[in-house]
């Protein structure tokens, strides 16, 4: 291992956090408690490590906060049937036109800000009245990506670095649930 690699990693790490708008978090915190206190549910949905990220927090915010969290990618059997019976961009919107109710809350993570199946999912959130959250980075230099015309609530980590932006989201999920608590 390099000193260099380590240092830059870290860097880049510690100033991505730092650059994350606290009234975006703030934003966040406040729709959680709201739902968690309407007994909304809460979906969550990712790819790749982004999807990592939904499974772990889901588990925490229904243990520790009693929130109604559900991670879609956690139906393997679902999101297969979906995904070779339509197409994978629908392995989320097809759960949500099951699950999905008006006061409910979809959070979408997604590195790029252009996964599909999230934006695809996100849209159709929006269109049946329910609030997203869209969790993304500035992979590659290309900024928020499309996820940002999804999302009523944007949280961006200023970070090109893939692997970054997937720490980030399960920090970022910690410091909700550590507000909430």
């Amino acid at each position: 291992m390099s000193k260099k690699v380590f240092d830059e990693y870290l860097n880049d790490l510690i100033n991505s956090l730092r650059d994350i708008d606290f009234e975006s978090v703030e934003e966040v915190v406040n729709i959680f408690r709201n739902k968690i206190k309407n007994k909304n549910n809460i979906f969550l949905i990712g790819n790749g490590g982004s999807s990592a990220t939904p499974s772990h927090s889901a588990g925490d915010f229904s243990k520790e906060l009693g929130a109604r969290t559900i991670c879609l990618t956690d139906n393997i059997p679902s999101v297969t049937a979906w995904g070779n019976d339509t197409s994978y961009s629908n392995i989320f919107k097809g759960q949500l036109e099951a699950f999905l109710s008006e006061d409910d809350l979809v959070v979408g993570y997604s590195g790029s800000g252009n996964s599909e199946n999230v934006l695809k999912a996100m849209s159709f959130a929006q269109e049946m009245g329910a609030k997203t959250i869209g969790i993304t980075g500035n992979y590659m230099n290309k900024g928020t990506g499309k996820i940002a015309n999804y999302s009523d609530t944007l949280v961006f980590f200023n970070t090109e670095s893939m692997e970054r932006i997937e720490d980030l989201q399960l920090i970022f999920n910690h410091i909700v649930k550590e507000s909430l608590k």
